[in-house]
């Protein structure tokens, strides 16, 4: 497939590949620029936020606790950009211990994940993130 822009589908591709490539780079206000002001956030296996200020604290929040970046990145779109998905493996680093979860000691881990995105005037209106928990407490707990 050649991107060119042009269809909405490459669009919304340009869009996710921008908001990860932020992402690996801790450039937090580049992810923010790619996101609505009242984006839905649905955490892992939590509840959701809502806002680009609830997803700011978000992010304060994984910086504190976790050194993180996303490898193998594959993005998918619908036709009309409203829909889009990806998915990608996490190579992290715990480094402080996040509330309820078990103590951090710099263990490392490896962990495939995904997200479901909706897309909306150019911008990300609902980001719905997905990685295996009890993965995730296996790998720390070692």
């Amino acid at each position: 497939m050649i991107i060119d822009g042009v269809r909405a589908m490459d669009r919304a591709t340009e869009l996710l590949l921008r908001y990860y490539m932020a992402f690996n780079r801790g450039d937090w206000e580049g992810m923010l620029a790619c996101l609505g002001d009242d984006v839905h956030h649905d955490v892992n296996q939590g509840g959701r936020e809502t806002g680009r200020d609830a997803f700011r604290e978000f992010l304060a929040r994984m910086q504190r606790s976790y050194r993180e970046q996303l490898r193998d990145i594959v993005v998918m779109a619908n036709a009309d950009g409203s829909r889009a998905a990806a998915e990608y493996v996490v190579h992290g680093e715990y480094l402080v211990t996040d509330e309820g979860l078990p103590p951090a000691s710099g263990q490392r881990y490896v962990l495939p994940g995904g997200a479901f995105f909706e897309i909306s005037d150019g911008q990300i209106c609902r980001v719905t993130n997905y990685y295996n928990l009890d993965d995730w407490l296996r790998q720390v707990r070692r």
